[in-house]
């Protein structure tokens, strides 16, 4: 990872760390507020649903940690749906442009026409919808439906930590340092099991998964603001992932995971440590 960084620092500066960094900036704020409106609407309409079926004066219901897994799950896929396009775009913007010729074959950059590329937020939205068609936008819906369990699944890892720690520790709670470490390695945990379906979404969400499929299939390789499925449709998750595995291995599918740990683990840690203890 930090060969990476280095290399990306030497080549774009300091400002080619941030490519990307406000459409990312609008994928945070618009996927959290979206999940919290989704997740209240679900909530409150549950609640009342069950209020209907109570006794009048009867005391207020309470709902459990599986539905609330299940409301937060429902939640989530709404929140993809409506927010993944600029999830796709930011993704584009942060892997780059895959220089290709006008006849479709890749070329390096040196090598590529000086006609200069749209990289805006706008300019790689239209490319997408070019290229790819409106349902371009949508890319990777279907592996980021499947990740909305990655909550229950850190939750059910941290509940689980959390007895192992307050077991050992002979205490009834855990103090905040210990609430962020076991939140980190909660989250790390989830992380794990759903690395290669995150890494899956990334790379049909990448411009260069239209070129890595020509080659394999030997299809023409696409053209340059043309559309590109008029013969054969966009590859998948699973066909990704088959791939992956056939060329690298299983240690393929978690290329980049130091990565996504670190950011995901202090996400965690942090949002656990606001909290307070558990």
């Amino acid at each position: 990872m930090l060969g990476v960084l280095i290399q990306i620092f030497k080549k774009e500066g300091i400002f080619g760390l941030y490519r990307g960094f406000g459409a990312t900036m609008m994928n945070t704020f618009s996927m959290q507020y979206a999940y919290f409106f989704f997740y209240s609407m679900v909530r409150t309409s549950y609640m009342n649903r069950l209020i209907r079926k109570m006794p009048k004066g009867g005391k207020a219901p309470q709902i459990g940690t599986a539905m609330e897994l299940i409301l937060g799950a429902i939640a989530g896929a709404l929140a993809q749906i409506f927010t993944i396009p600029v999830s796709v775009i930011a993704t584009r913007q942060q892997v780059g442009k895959t220089k290709r010729t006008q006849s479709g074959a890749s070329t390096p950059a040196s090598a590529s026409s000086d006609e200069p590329e749209d990289d805006s937020f706008l300019g790689v939205a239209k490319e997408i919808v070019e290229e790819e068609g409106i349902g371009g936008l949508w890319l990777g819906i279907k592996p980021g439906l499947i990740l909305t369990i990655n909550p229950a699944i850190t939750y059910g890892m941290f509940e689980r930590v959390k007895n192992i720690v307050i077991l050992a520790k002979g205490t009834d709670k855990l103090s905040p340092g210990l609430s962020f470490l076991v939140g980190a390695l909660s989250k790390t945990l989830a992380t794990v099991v759903t690395y290669p379906y995150i890494m899956a979404k990334v790379r049909i969400q990448a411009r260069s998964a239209d070129v890595e499929d020509a080659e394999v299939q030997r299809h023409e390789l696409p053209h340059k603001h043309e559309f590109h499925h008029k013969q054969y449709t966009h590859p998948g998750a699973l066909d990704i992932l088959l791939r992956v595995w056939k060329r690298e291995g299983f240690v393929g599918w978690y290329q980049g995971m130091q990565a996504q740990i670190i950011k995901s683990r202090a996400f965690a840690g942090a949002a656990v440590h606001v909290q307070g203890p558990v």
